[in-house]
């Protein structure tokens, strides 16, 4: 195994504090603010198609999530990652049920071939979304994460993102930059059983994937990496003394505020040696 120093992207987040717009989940809305808050960043939940484009080019990051779809966020959506091309701004797309039903669907897959930074989802998301399966059940997956990596790499190559599958151990996935024939993998452990138990968990893991790249886009994988340890951390320290689900949000926005450098350090995070490196 090889080691990642996650100590820079967490150091940046900190001090450059990014701009994040979400175009995300009207039932997550808050919760993902409170989250990229609590972090070090600062949300904007700045969703409709008249401004979208004009405030992507002054955010930091963006997230696009499908979740509850209107049409001012498909508009939205459209506008603002049209103007982060331009702008060269970091945008991380959460391709929520892709796959369960046709008009979403084909919306995320046109996101999908924009030019992401990450795609970030859930088992049975990623591996539909690269052509290996049918999607989950709803927000649900049918999928392990150890059974798609596969498809993982195989939509990493044809997007050219980093790749995220959360699970109980979240891996990561990326093109090495030094040699377009390997791929880059990290997993993640830590985390809580309650974190599913909590509706916006996996969302506002989007938006500070997004936070996170807008402070290290020179480094796209150690960014990815690094917002899903801060999460893994924030949520294993959380889960500690919660008594539940009620409980344990509270605490989670907490535990995100706490979350330094050391405590990133001390997550559960493995590179396998010939998948990645020492930068």
């Amino acid at each position: 195994m090889t080691t990642l120093d996650l100590s820079a992207p967490h150091r940046r987040l900190r001090e450059r504090v990014p701009l994040v717009q979400c175009i995300t989940n009207t039932v997550v809305q808050q919760f993902s603010a409170n989250v990229l808050l609590a972090a070090g960043a600062s949300p904007a939940m700045l969703d409709h198609e008249a401004d979208a484009a004009q405030f992507a080019r002054l955010a930091d990051g963006i997230l696009v999530n499908l979740g509850t779809a209107t049409n001012h966020q498909l508009l939205a959506a459209e506008a603002a990652t049209t103007a982060a091309s331009g702008a060269r701004t970091p945008w991380v797309l959460d391709p929520v049920s892709y796959g369960g039903v046709d008009f979403r669907s084909q919306h995320i897959a046109r996101l999908a071939r924009s030019g992401p930074a990450c795609i970030r989802g859930n088992a049975s998301e990623i591996a539909a979304l690269a052509g290996q399966g049918a999607g989950g059940r709803g927000i649900e997956s049918r999928d392990e994460v150890d059974a798609v990596l596969d498809a993982a790499g195989v939509l990493a190559r044809r997007s050219g993102s980093v790749v995220a599958v959360s699970g109980p151990t979240d891996a990561i996935v990326a093109v090495d930059p030094d040699d377009a024939q390997s791929l880059r993998v990290a997993r993640v452990g830590g985390g809580s059983p309650l974190m599913p138990l909590v509706v916006g968990t996996g969302c506002s893991l989007g938006a500070l994937t997004a936070a996170y790249l807008g402070a290290s886009a020179d480094d796209p994988f150690a960014a990815v990496v690094a917002a899903h340890a801060h999460f893994a951390a924030a949520g294993e320290d959380a889960g500690r003394d919660s008594a539940g689900p009620g409980s344990f949000a509270v605490a989670f926005v907490d535990a995100l505020h706490a979350v330094t450098a050391d405590r990133i350090a001390a997550v559960d995070v493995t590179v396998p040696a010939g998948a990645g490196g020492d930068r």
